[in-house]
């Protein structure tokens, strides 16, 4: 099986090149990059020069920015059975493809896979939704985050595999992109299993003693994407309105102010707010 990895990339260099090093180093060889470049000054020509004959790449400079974007572009390039969407200053692990493609084969009703994601530890997770316990799940509770998930494409209703370009870095909702496609999937009944022994490295960037700015930010995403499946009379995001909007962010908020975490309470707060302020902008 050939895995498409498609990297949007933009304003990194040093990061794009640990992870094209970490590619170099997989002990499975199947697969291609495609680096939808949104730089305009070419920053990252140099970086992927060193890599030409490596392996299989594609280096696509486009005019445009924001993230849903350019990975969803890059989806017309892809050649893979299997298609990802990894970070520009994430790491793979050295058997990542390996163990994604014998997962794959091994469950041949499988179409979707996400990887754990881990803060550069073998033991301490990073962004995204994490558990040490491998196995199946559905959209009441999805696992991973975008740069994690992993997709056998010839499973798929391609009529469905595609970013929504409001959400994302770079669009009008900042976040959530990764789930709004996630969730979309698993509505339409895509098998999903998430394993936590492929590893992929990306430093916790979602820490609250790093401040409330990033929440906030991402956040909007998140309650933009439960409005947009509300609007369609989803009756499942009732599930997610009371779980994303009431009782986890009041609950954090909660034991944040018996423990006196001052910083703690705040980054709920905003990520509570920043919920909020997704769920009523959306399509206003």
């Amino acid at each position: 099986m050939k895995v498409s990895l498609i990297l949007a990339t933009l304003g990194r260099d040093a990061q794009v090149l640990d992870f094209l090093k970490s590619l170099q180093a997989q002990s499975y060889a199947n697969f291609e990059l495609v680096i939808i470049d949104q730089n305009q000054d070419g920053k990252i020509d140099a970086v992927v020069g060193q890599f030409k004959g490596c392996f299989a790449m594609r280096h696509i400079k486009v005019n445009f920015v924001g993230n849903a974007r350019a990975r969803d572009y890059g989806i017309g390039f892809a050649q893979g059975n299997i298609i990802a969407f990894p970070d520009d200053d994430c790491i793979y692990d050295t058997d990542v493809l390996k163990a994604v493609v014998a997962e794959f084969v091994r469950r041949n009703t499988l179409a979707i896979l996400v990887a754990g994601s881990y803060d550069f530890s073998s033991t301490r997770f990073s962004i995204g939704v994490n558990s040490h316990k491998a196995g199946y799940f559905s959209r009441f509770q999805m696992m991973g985050v975008e740069f994690t998930h992993f997709f056998a494409v010839d499973r798929i209703d391609r009529r469905l595999f595609y970013f929504d370009h409001d959400f994302g870095i770079g669009s009008k909702y900042a976040g959530g992109e990764g789930f709004e496609l996630m969730y979309r999937l698993l509505r339409a009944r895509n098998s999903a299993f998430y394993n936590p022994q492929i590893r992929i490295f990306h430093a916790n960037k979602d820490h609250y003693t790093l401040g409330t700015a990033r929440m906030l930010m991402y956040s909007t995403g998140v309650g933009a994407y439960i409005r947009k499946f509300a609007n369609q009379r989803d009756r499942f995001m009732l599930y997610y309105i009371v779980r994303k909007m009431f009782i986890a962010p009041l609950f954090k908020m909660l034991l944040a102010g018996i423990l006196f975490n001052r910083k703690r309470l705040a980054y709920d707060f905003y990520n509570l707010l920043g919920v909020w302020r997704g769920f009523l902008a959306y399509r206003r």
